[in-house]
């Protein structure tokens, strides 16, 4: 089914208004018609099955057929992604939003290769953000997750022990105990929690003891060393499963 974004504002006596370039893709790349059946979410993280009405030159109009279910884990993840080298950040981000992660910032560390000054960094968190939205669209999630500026490692460890729980996964970090507990530990409590994946190369020795210093807890994910667009999403995977029942 197709879905759209819309403001909070957008929705009102039981109609919904589309506006700006989803307009276009509806009347003339999907070539929708009145009667047609889409998916819209609202800013407040509303989500509504419609039914077009009219499509006009600025606007496409839709009456409120039912409010879906909220599609929204219970627990906000926020991944804190080392920069890593190529295209591999869309990548990362594409799968990171279909499996449930809030908010994607990108991180400088002292072993990350790719640097970016202030002209590319703007055009690629743009580029990142309509890459998340694509993906929030696709994978019908009732908000489209926010793409962050690029943080410095102190920055992004400053913003990850602030919330509820911060993990960094590390290679040097033996056994599973430490994921085992950590998961069992978990409690609706328990709103956010912060991620911290290093980019090729991994985290520098200092970096780890920084983390743990401030809370942060070190765990492993387990005897195989994983790839940096591997790591992050294999404990995404984790926390989805275990935020939705799975066990």
């Amino acid at each position: 089914m197709h879905h759209f974004f819309v403001p909070s504002e957008a929705k009102r006596d039981g109609r919904i208004t589309v506006t700006g370039p989803d307009v276009n893709h509806i009347k003339n790349a999907l070539r929708m018609r009145a009667g047609e059946v889409l998916l819209i979410s609202t800013a407040s993280e509303e989500d509504f099955l419609c039914r077009i009405l009219s499509i006009e030159e600025r606007q496409v109009e839709a009456e409120i057929i039912s409010r879906e279910q909220s599609r929204e884990l219970p627990v906000r993840l926020c991944l804190f992604q080392g920069l890593p080298k190529g295209d591999k950040m869309e990548w990362i981000i594409q799968k990171a939003v279909e499996l449930g992660a809030f908010q994607v910032i990108p991180v400088a560390t002292k072993n990350t290769v790719v640097k970016l000054d202030a002209k590319k960094e703007k055009a690629k968190v743009e580029r990142w953000q309509a890459i998340a939205e694509s993906a929030a669209k696709q994978s019908e999630r009732s908000l489209i997750p926010q793409i962050g500026r690029v943080m410095s490692f102190q920055e992004a460890l400053a913003a990850a022990a602030a919330m509820d729980r911060a993990w960094i996964p590390y290679e040097k970090e033996e056994g599973m105990e430490s994921i085992r507990c950590e998961l069992k530990a978990l409690s609706a409590e328990v709103k956010t929690i912060g991620i911290l994946i290093g980019p090729e190369g991994g985290f520098d020795e200092e970096e780890v003891r920084k983390a743990r210093e401030a809370g942060v807890q070190p765990v492993s994910l387990g005897r195989r060393i994983l790839r940096t667009e591997t790591a992050g999403l294999a404990i995404l995977s984790l926390l989805m499963m275990k935020a939705e029942g799975a066990f």
